[in-house]
C-alpha cells in the first residue's frame, strides 16, 4: 500500500495549477521522528506561485486535507505533518501480505528480459577462498532480486580456466606432482604445486620460460598438455561444487575463459573492419583517448590476446545468445577501469547495447586489514570458514536449545547464512575485515539474529494453535504504537526491493531485515501477543506477516530461514 500516493493525490487536488502529482510525490518526506507524523509535505515549493509564506500555506493545506486513511494533520512551521489512520492502514497492509504471501513485493519491471550475471569465477586448480565470496553471494542475490522484479537472470560462472598459470602448473606437476595425491585432494595439492613453482622460480627464471613453452603447447592443442588441463579442470570443478552446494547456489553456465578461445579471431576482425585498430610498439590497440581512458590492448607484440579480447568475445556471444536486457558483472572494484574500456570498445564498434552492461563493483574482504594473496599461499579457504561457522552455530544451539531437532541441519543453515548475510549487509563498495566470532552471534545486527526473529514468530504461531485466517484477522485492526512501527516497515518492503534493484545493492534488503527484526522484537517485548481478547488474531496476523516478509527477505539474500532455532 503506497500511502504516500494517497497523500500526494489529496495535496495535488488542493493545488492543481501549481504542482503535478509527480512533483508532490517527490517532495513528500518521511519524518525522522514519529511525533512529527508518518509523512510530511514541505510547503516551500508553493511559496513563489502562491506569493505566501510557507508557514501560511502549510496552515491552509492542513485545514483542508481530509481522507479516511488520514487520522490528523498538523501544520508545524512550513511543514504539513500527516498522521495516518493506524487501524485502517494496518488492515490494508496485513490484507495485502496475507493475500500475496511470498509474492508480496513482486514486480514486473523486467517484462521477462534476460539478464546474464557474470559471477564467482574462481581460477581452476586454486581453492575458492574468502576472496571469491563477495562475487558469488552478491551475484546470487542480484539474480534473486532481478527475478523478483520480473527479469530472467542467467547465472554465469566465468571460470578462470585458461592462461599462463596452466603452463606453470603443468611444469610443477611434471617436476613434483603425484597423481594419487592430486586425486585425493585436488585443490590442496594443485595449490601446493602452484605455490612451490613461484617459490622456485624466484631463484630460477628458466622455469618461467618452460611454463610459457608448455602454455604455448596447450594453445596449439598438444595432447599431453590438453589431457592435464582437462584433468585439472574437472577435478577442480568437482571440488568447487561442494562449496556451491553448501551455499545453496546453482549456475546456468560454466562457460569460462577457454570457451572463448575460438571466438577471439572474429573480435579482432570486427575491430579491424571498423578501422579502430592501431599499432603501438608492436602491440595492437584501440585508442580510447576520447573516453579519457588508456588504450585497450587487444594483442601483445607476440600476438597473444588479452583479457579484454576475451571479454569482448564474451559480451558479443552473450548478446547474440541471450539478447539481454541488461548484462551484469559482479567483479571487484579494482577492475573498474577494465570494464570502462570494454564498454568503450564495444561503443566504438557501434554496439549501443553496451550501455546496458553494468559492472557491479565491490570492496575487499581483508584479514587484519591486509589483502589476501594466493601466490604467497596466504589464503583463507571458504570451505573452512563455512565449516567453522557451522561448528560455532552448533555450539550456540547446544548451549541455548540442546533438544532442538535436526540441529546439525539448522546449524549449517545458520552458520552458512551468517557468513552470507554478513557479506551482504555491508554496502558492497566498502572493504570489511572478517571476524567469524562476531559474524555468528545470535544477538546484534547479524544473520542469525534475523533468522532467530523469524523462528520466534513461527514459534508464537505454533503456540497459538489456531488455524489463522489472516485475511479475516486483519479486519480487527491494530492501532498501538509498537505495532504501527512494524506495519510501516512491512509496508515499505516492495519499495525496499525496488531500491535494491535500482542500486544493484543487496545490502538495502539485509539492513531492512535487521530493522524489521528490531521493530518486531520491540513489539514482542511490549505486547502480550497470545492473551485472549478481541485483538488476539489481529496480533497473530501481524506476527504471520513479519515471518512471511523476513523469510522472503532472507531468500532474496540467498539465506535459509529455519523454522526452529
Amino acid at each position: 500500500m503506497d500511502y504516500k500516493k494517497i497523500v500526494a493525490e489529496e495535496i495535488q487536488k488542493l493545488v492543481p495549477e501549481h504542482l503535478t502529482y509527480d512533483q508532490v510525490y517527490q517532495l513528500l518526506e518521511v519524518p525522522k521522528y514519529t511525533e512529527h507524523g508518518d509523512v510530511a509535505f514541505p510547503a516551500f515549493a508553493l511559496a513563489k506561485a502562491l506569493r505566501k509564506a510557507p508557514q501560511a500555506i502549510a496552515g491552509d493545506l492542513a485545514a483542508q486535507l481530509n481522507h479516511p486513511y488520514i487520522e490528523k494533520v498538523e501544520a508545524v512551521g512550513p511543514y504539513v505533518n500527516l498522521f495516518l489512520e493506524k487501524a485502517a492502514v494496518t488492515n490494508a497492509v496485513l490484507h495485502e501480505i496475507a493475500a500475496e504471501k511470498q509474492a508480496f513485493g513482486t514486480a514486473d519491471i523486467g517484462k521477462g528480459g534476460n539478464v546474464p550475471i557474470d559471477m564467482s569465477s574462481p581460477n581452476i586448480a586454486k581453492p575458492i577462498s574468502m576472496g571469491h565470496l563477495r562475487s558469488t553471494v552478491i551475484g546470487n542475490s542480484l539474480a534473486n532480486i532481478m527475478k523478483k522484479v520480473g527479469f530472467n537472470p542467467i547465472k554465469i560462472n566465468h571460470l578462470g580456466d585458461w592462461g599462463t598459470q596452466f603452463g606453470k602448473l603443468i611444469v610443477a606437476y611434471k617436476l613434483w606432482g603425484n597423481e594419487e595425491k592430486v586425486k585425493a585432494e585436488p585443490i590442496n595439492e594443485l595449490l601446493t604445486l602452484y605455490v612451490r613453482f613461484h617459490t622456485e622460480a624466484e631463484s630460477d627464471d628458466t622455469m618461467n620460460d618452460e611454463a610459457r613453452a608448455w602454455f604455448k603447447k596447450l594453445e596449439d592443442g598438444d595432447a599431453e598438455a590438453l589431457h592435464l588441463w582437462e584433468w585439472f579442470r574437472s577435478e577442480s570443478l568437482q571440488e568447487f561444487m561442494k562449496i556451491y552446494d553448501m551455499l545453496g547456489i546453482t549456475f546456468d553456465s560454466f562457460n569460462g575463459e577457454a570457451f572463448y578461445n575460438d571466438k577471439m579471431d572474429e573480435v579482432v576482425e570486427l575491430l579491424d573492419k571498423a578501422g579502430i585498430l592501431t599499432q603501438d610498439r608492436g602491440a595492437t590497440i584501440v585508442d580510447l583517448e576520447k573516453y579519457n581512458l588508456n588504450p585497450a590492448l587487444i594483442k601483445k607484440s607476440d600476438g597473444a590476446t588479452l583479457y579484454i579480447t576475451r571479454d569482448l568475445a564474451a559480451a558479443i556471444y552473450r548478446k547474440r545468445n541471450y539478447d539481454f536486457a541488461m548484462s551484469l558483472y559482479a567483479v571487484g572494484n579494482e577492475q573498474s577501469n577494465h570494464f570502462k574500456q570494454l564498454k568503450a570498445v564495444l561503443k566504438e564498434l557501434g554496439y549501443d547495447w553496451a550501455e546496458n552492461m553494468h559492472h557491479i563493483p565491490f570492496g575487499l574482504i581483508t584479514q587484519g586489514g591486509k589483502k589476501l594473496s594466493t601466490r604467497q599461499g596466504k589464503v583463507i579457504l571458504l570451505e573452512e570458514v563455512l565449516n567453522e561457522a557451522t561448528e560455532l552455530s552448533l555450539k550456540q544451539i547446544n548451549e541455548k536449545n540442546p533438544t532442538l531437532e535436526d540441529k546439525e541441519a539448522v546449524a549449517k543453515a545458520v552458520g552458512v547464512g551468517a557468513v552470507v548475510f554478513h557479506d551482504l549487509k555491508n554496502d558492497r563498495l566498502n572493504n570489511f575485515d572478517f571476524d567469524l566470532e562476531e559474524v555468528v552471534q545470535f544477538e546484534g545486527e547479524t544473520g542469525p539474529y534475523v533468522q532467530y526473529t523469524n523462528a520466534r514468530g513461527l514459534s508464537i504461531l505454533r503456540k497459538a494453535a489456531v488455524e489463522l485466517d489472516t485475511t479475516e484477522a486483519a479486519d480487527l485492526g491494530l492501532d498501538d504504537a509498537y505495532a504501527w512501527e512494524v506495519v510501516k516497515l512491512l509496508n515499505s518492503f516492495p519499495e525496499i526491493i525496488q531500491q535494491a534493484y535500482e542500486k544493484f545493492e543487496p545490502s538495502v534488503i539485509a539492513k531492512y531485515t535487521i530493522h524489521l527484526s528490531q521493530a518486531f522484537n520491540k513489539y514482542y517485548g511490549n505486547t502480550k501477543v497470545l492473551v485472549e481478547d478481541d485483538k488476539r488474531n489481529a496480533r497473530l496476523a501481524l506476527v504471520q506477516s513479519v515471518a512471511t516478509v523476513l523469510q522472503e527477505g532472507l531468500r532474496l539474500l540467498g539465506v535459509q530461514s529455519p523454522e526452529k532455532m
